[in-house]
């Protein structure tokens, strides 16, 4: 409920930052001031997020956490929203980009590791609980802080993006974007992948637990997989280089749409082995997935610019993340009560030797082929359409050099061949 509550929030709060980052300008650009700020925002969120409240009212605890999990939130939008705005001005080649794209998936990964593996083992080193949620919340908030003093003093803003912005009209702000082809395709190939990687992500654990029977090997499982990511990323790199974006995109969507199919032939007792093939694979597949489409997203903008004559990185990417937000949440919340109409059974409470523990229960054979089923069909079926919009995905890099061609004409002032400029509209934005 509360991460359900903080998506229907950011509806109104993503765009709204979308568009007052697009029509910021201050010396140090429009996106800079906000990452400077989010030095400390994002240290004090994450620790308010994580710190340990010893309200007796379960309500009081509840009310706590929505109104940390929405500053938290709030922060996060504002930070990461000029963070992906400013990676469309960091390089206007279509190639580099995908290779800029390779670094922060990289990072991001290997974050990913990072928080999956450390934060229960720095709460276990203290004796007292509540310290050690403590010191692990200051310690993320540190490790997740400091790299924006690095971005901040090695990043810089194009002086020709700088231009003053036209009058706010909130129909060009938020609808016109949903009427660009390449926008609406990219979106589609983006939210059909994720919403499959995170109902996956919502019940992996079940399936290696309920299923598979290797509840302890769940980290080392996903382990594999996060590892794998990280390896795919300069296959899938190359491979756009050589052919195109969509088209690696549509290898690595199809590997992992294959190996997920495999997940039904996968059955307890199986050697290890088999498991953790399983897992490293798929890995592949959505680390490839995930490089392409953060390599697309900058190229957008530019899509953009030829219709409007403006760059709005900024609303752009608060419209990406706003719907990647709700169709998550969603998602999430659309397989766990499916799950609970299977029959799930919760862990109960039972006192061992003096001490409360929570118990796994044996699950229902229903919620097995249920459990089963949504973890082969959610990822197949959604990533098929995923495809299906790659494959006509008009942005590759022959139109895109044209189109960058034609907008630095734009930008310097110059005669525009108007020809060219009908041809483009037409391919790209429809």
């Amino acid at each position: 409920v509360v991460i359900l509550v903080s998506k229907l929030y950011d509806a109104i709060t993503d765009p709204l930052e979308g568009v007052i980052s697009d029509r910021t300008r201050t010396r140090m650009g429009r996106r800079r001031p906000y990452l400077l700020a989010g030095i400390i925002l994002v240290f004090l969120s994450f620790f308010a997020m994580f710190y340990p409240v010893a309200y007796e009212s379960q309500t009081a605890r509840f009310i706590f956490m929505v109104l940390t999990y929405l500053f938290f939130s709030t922060v996060v939008s504002i930070v990461m929203l000029n963070y992906n705005a400013l990676q469309a001005e960091l390089s206007l080649d279509y190639d580099e980009r995908t290779s800029l794209s390779s670094f922060r998936i990289f990072f991001s990964t290997v974050s990913s590791i990072l928080c999956a593996v450390l934060p229960l083992e720095i709460v276990k080193l203290f004796p007292d609980v509540r310290t050690g949620w403590m010191v692990m919340a200051a310690s993320f908030g540190v490790l997740f802080a400091v790299p924006f003093v690095a971005t901040f003093l090695a990043a810089r803003e194009r002086p020709e993006f700088q231009k003053p912005p036209e009058p706010f009209d909130w129909k060009t702000a938020f609808v016109t974007p949903f009427t660009v082809k390449t926008f609406v395709y990219v979106v589609i190939m983006y939210l059909f992948a994720f919403v499959a990687f995170d109902a996956v992500s919502s019940i992996v654990v079940y399936f290696i637990k309920t299923y598979l029977g290797r509840g302890s090997e769940t980290s080392f499982v996903i382990g594999a997989l996060t590892v794998a990511q990280v390896v795919s990323l300069p296959f899938f790199a190359w491979l756009s280089r050589r052919t195109s974006k969509p088209k690696s995109y549509i290898a690595a969507a199809g590997l992992f749409i294959v190996t997920m199919a495999t997940s039904l032939a996968i059955a307890p007792g199986q050697p290890s082995f088999v498991v953790y093939v399983f897992a490293a694979v798929a890995g592949l597949g959505s680390g490839g997935v995930v490089i392409m489409i953060y390599a697309m997203f900058p190229d957008i903008p530019d899509v953009d610019e030829l219709m409007s004559g403006e760059r709005r990185e900024g609303i752009y990417a608060a419209l990406t993340t706003f719907s990647r937000k709700l169709s998550s949440a969603f998602a999430v919340f659309i397989v766990s009560q499916l799950l609970n109409v299977a029959g799930y059974i919760p862990p109960a409470m039972q006192t061992v030797n003096g001490v409360v523990k929570l118990v796994e229960q044996p699950q229902t054979g229903s919620f097995i082929l249920a459990l089963r089923l949504i973890f082969f069909a959610v990822p197949v079926l959604f990533l098929a359409v995923g495809i299906l919009f790659a494959a006509r995905y008009p942005l590759v890099h022959s139109v895109h050099s044209r189109l960058n061609a034609l907008l630095n004409q734009q930008r310097s002032g110059q005669p525009v061949d108007e020809t060219e400029k009908r041809a483009l509209t037409k391919l790209l934005i429809g």
